[in-house]
């Protein structure tokens, strides 16, 4: 199907992706998690596999440094100090020996360093899915996080973006970068069909966590 050049990039990659999205925001592990649910164990385990995965993302983002991915990435993004700070404050200085990888996350960052030894365009599509998400849906998720388990700054702070104070226009730079690189409708279905599959990584991920931790309450 030709693209239709009267919409946006963006608009189509929301309209082609939002199955898949709404398919990974909805795992059962999720949704117990932030009904509070689940030990405070449940998510410390969850951000350790954020961690895993934002150390491989930002790893091969600065390897790409110099190319196209510089059109959307900014140091204000960069999640893993932050989600290292969660982890101290959470399980204690010992936290990042008790990361136990689970295969979904192995897959998932396999994936990223193999669409990072390709083209960068097509990398960008786990930028993408990872830092818009942290920006619009992550903020709903702290808020929740915070009623739920008692936060305050502290353990949460993966969600928090201090050196971009307004949201909104931030993301609307970012998506108008996105239409900005004028993808050729070949390269724009791998970007949507890259979107889709990381969108399943995530998924992935949620599920083995659901099937670690069950519904047990903190």
């Amino acid at each position: 199907m030709t693209p239709n050049a009267a919409e946006r990039f963006t608009e189509r990659l929301a309209t082609a992706t939002g199955a898949a999205h709404r398919d990974a925001e909805e795992s059962e592990f999720v949704g117990n998690l932030l009904a509070g649910k689940l030990a405070a164990s449940a998510y410390a385990a969850m951000l350790g596999q954020n961690h895993l995965i934002y150390e491989t993302l930002e790893r091969r983002t600065a390897d790409l440094a110099g190319s196209v991915v510089d059109r959307v990435h900014t140091s204000a993004l960069i999640r893993a100090p932050h989600l290292a700070a969660d982890l101290r404050f959470l399980t204690g200085p010992t936290w990042e020996a008790r990361i136990d990888e689970l295969p979904a996350t192995r897959r998932y960052r396999d994936r990223i360093e193999q669409v990072a030894d390709g083209d960068p365009r097509i990398f960008i599509a786990h930028h993408y899915i990872r830092y818009l998400g942290d920006l619009s849906g992550g903020q709903i998720i702290k808020s929740m996080l915070r009623r739920a388990y008692g936060y305050t700054d502290e353990g949460v702070r993966f969600y928090t973006f201090a050196d971009i104070p307004k949201l909104k226009p931030f993301k609307d730079s970012y998506r108008a970068a996105l239409d900005a690189l004028d993808l050729a409708p070949a390269a724009e279905a791998l970007f949507i069909a890259e979107v889709n599959d990381a969108y399943a990584f995530n998924r992935a991920v949620f599920d083995e966590l659901g099937a670690a931790f069950g519904r047990h309450t903190p």
